[in-house]
């Protein structure tokens, strides 16, 4: 558990993106933003009529459309067709035996040419005819149905036919939805469904989102007893140009009803008519009777001929259920949630783009090969947001890492080393890391009673002077300044990035220092201040580098045997009165880089292991002139001491001194030969001096 909310911590991408999915899903139930949604519909649509099963995607040659287009009314010379015409229009359509004639016209008013008779009389006759009706709103709260007129309305059946579109802002027709307070107020329902009900001589129900019409056919509604109106597949026309209506593939014109001349006419077309749902509507331009559909803009009267078609074919297209749309969209989220542990950019999008890209695939497949629709847009949208807010929270942190790095490495780094940590914050290891680096440590000498002699606010000026001009070198150098403790610095070389020449760059910077003192000291001599001397350990060896510390305040800093090695080399310059010690794991490190003094095998304190130390003079071949000469007089005097040629050595040291006489390692040397010239060390003695104080 511990683990999990160490991965959690900082991560409000992850309640955000579950959030928006949530949300997602709750839109989509409510259907909120149904524009695009709809929009959707249109190309899976399309693919579904190109390459959907044929026998769900055909349009039905049982319902037939009969209309009356502008070639129909350039014949027939006046607008709009007379009810007597209709009336003659129907009792043929009868007599050649067809199933249902719908009428797809509201007439809600008197003729004023008292061509009503003859018109009722054909629906009488007829028997079998449905007439359209509307259904009344106010404030979207159904009001009443606007029906034929009386004379009409007890010879015939009535649906209402009047459907809009499921959003606000776009007019496409996708689903024909069922009001259940029509049909429990008014017993009336969408012409459609009555038609299908009078094709198989059952009376529909609802219930439960279901739409049964007889005890064999159930229709699947959704949420709001929509139900989604399948659109056939139509044929390109024969020109190739634009696209084929309806009824120019399965329609007659009224005109070949109307002017037949003969019964033997009417008998050639019979076999088109029989048994079949007629509709008669207008398709005029005139009419202005167009919808538009996921398959195009459509007339009525083939609008409504879609939707008989899809009831009688038991509504092919079938909502997903909320637990399918909850499942799909949970896959989805999960494969997002995985792509936010991706640091890898790249990879970390290119997994929420296939993310998304096989949500669409699968959304497709399942709408043209198995009618199931899926919502689209509202997963779509809430994955775009997931993605920018699962890139932002690693936008935030790199820019919260890089201002971390800034922060924390800026004044301790160079430039150099700070911009290359921005650029790659992975060659920072956060928490412990071993690596085999240079440390380096250094104090002034005598600090106390160099502090005595000076009041505090010039103290603090010295320090600060120093500690500046010591630190500008080290970041110089691309070294990291650990910490200051008082006068003491403490540096490293070889973290937060790797350097493999880190023993060069410590001990380069470490002679930059010791010439920048000599500069330090001469200025200070000359305000009247006291003399600084400084001593400096480096060591190289494997240490644990990281940010240590507590939860509330940690440091990056470093630890380990060879830290303190370093610790102890800078207090042993004490016991060489010199200035710059280095150990031989450093020098064997630089050896062709820098010119060193040899200066003793010795047991530093805490230590058992014995270790070879050097004096650290200058870059390789830069020492010249008198300090040469007393560097090679120097190690001729060493080779005499560590012979236990004392009486020799004493000789050859106090000649180190003819050349410079305050040396300090030479009377190091020259008191110590004097002490085994007087008092021999014992004979099994390793030449190993044990140092008694830290420094």
């Amino acid at each position: 558990m511990h683990k999990v909310l160490l991965l959690m911590k900082g991560r409000f991408d992850i309640p955000v993106v579950i959030c928006l999915f949530a949300l997602a899903i709750l839109l989509e139930f409510a259907e909120s933003f149904s524009i695009i949604e709809d929009e959707t519909l249109s190309y899976r649509h399309l693919l579904r009529t190109l390459h959907g099963d044929p026998a769900l995607t055909s349009a039905n040659e049982d319902v037939l459309v009969v209309y009356t287009d502008e070639n129909f009314y350039s014949e027939y010379g006046v607008f709009p067709l007379r009810r007597v015409d209709l009336a003659t229009i129907i009792n043929r359509l009868s007599d050649m035996g067809a199933a249902i004639i719908v009428v797809d016209m509201l007439l809600d008013f008197n003729s004023a040419y008292d061509e009503d008779p003859s018109l009722a009389e054909a629906f009488s006759r007829a028997g079998n005819i449905l007439l359209v009706s509307q259904a009344v709103f106010e404030n979207d709260q159904f009001k009443e149905i606007n029906t034929a007129i009386p004379a009409f309305e007890q010879l015939v059946e009535s649906g209402y036919s009047n459907i809009s579109s499921n959003s606000d802002l776009s007019e496409t027709m996708v689903r024909l939805r069922i009001y259940p307070e029509i049909v429990a107020m008014s017993e009336a329902w969408p012409v459609s469904v009555r038609a299908a009900s009078m094709m198989l001589k059952v009376q529909p129900r609802l219930l439960d989102q279901r739409l049964y019409i007889g005890n064999e056919l159930v229709i699947q509604l959704d949420q709001f007893n929509d139900l989604y109106i399948d659109y056939p597949a139509l044929p390109p026309p024969p020109s190739g140009e634009g696209a084929i209506k309806r009824h120019e593939l399965i329609g007659l014109s009224a005109a070949d009803i109307l002017f037949a001349m003969d019964e033997e006419e009417l008998e050639d077309l019979a076999f088109l008519v029989r048994d079949r749902v007629i509709l008669i509507g207008e398709v005029a331009e005139v009419a202005h009777d167009e919808f538009e559909t996921p398959a195009g803009n459509v007339f009525g009267v083939n609008l409504i001929a879609n939707e008989i078609e899809t009831i009688l074919k038991g509504g092919p297209l079938e909502a997903a259920p909320l637990w399918l749309e909850t499942m799909v969209a949970g896959v989805l989220l999960a494969l997002i949630m995985l792509s936010s542990f991706i640091s890898a950019p790249l990879i970390r999008n290119l997994l929420i783009a296939a993310s998304v890209l096989s949500f669409i695939v699968v959304t497709c497949w399942a709408y043209v090969f198995h009618g199931i629709v899926l919502s689209v847009s509202y997963m779509v949208l809430s994955s775009i947001l997931a993605f920018i807010v699962v890139n932002g929270r690693f936008y935030l942190n790199e820019m919260g890492q890089k201002a971390f790095i800034k922060n924390a490495f800026g004044q301790y780094l160079s430039p150099a080393v700070v911009s290359d940590l921005v650029k790659d914050p992975t060659k920072l290891t956060l928490g412990g890391e071993e690596r085999v680096m240079t440390a380096f440590f250094s104090d002034i000498a005598g600090f106390s009673s160099f502090s005595e002699a000076l009041t505090p606010t010039e103290l603090v000026q010295l320090l600060n002077d120093y500690l500046t001009e010591m630190c500008n070198i080290i970041i110089g150098a691309q070294g990291t300044v650990d910490k200051f403790e008082g006068d003491a610095i403490i540096a490293f070389w070889g973290a937060p990035i790797e350097q493999p020449d880190h023993a060069k760059l410590a001990c380069f910077a470490s002679i930059d220092m010791n010439n920048a003192l000599f500069r330090l000291r001469d200025k200070w001599l000359a305000e009247g201040r006291p003399r600084v001397a400084v001593r400096m350990g480096v060591n190289t060896g494997p240490m644990v580098v990281g940010n240590m510390g507590s939860t509330q305040r940690i440091n990056y800093t470093m630890m380990g045997d060879a830290v303190n090695l370093a610790s102890r080399l800078e207090g042993a310059n004490k016991a060489f009165a010199s200035d710059l010690m280095i150990s031989e794991a450093t020098y064997l490190q630089c050896q062709d880089d820098v010119d060193v003094r040899d200066l003793d095998f010795i047991r530093v304190v805490g230590k058992s292991e014995p270790v070879r130390v050097y004096q650290l003079l200058d870059r390789r071949n830069v020492t010249a002139g008198v300090r040469a000469d007393l560097v090679d007089q120097y190690h001729r005097a060493l080779s005499a001491y560590r012979q236990r040629d004392y009486v020799k050595a004493l000789n050859d040291f106090e000649a180190c001194l003819s050349l410079v006489a305050d040396d300090g390692p030479a009377l190091t040397f020259v008191s110590r030969c004097k002490q085994f010239i007087a008092s021999p060390p014992e004979t099994d003695w390793d030449g190993v001096w044990d140092l008694k104080e830290k420094g």
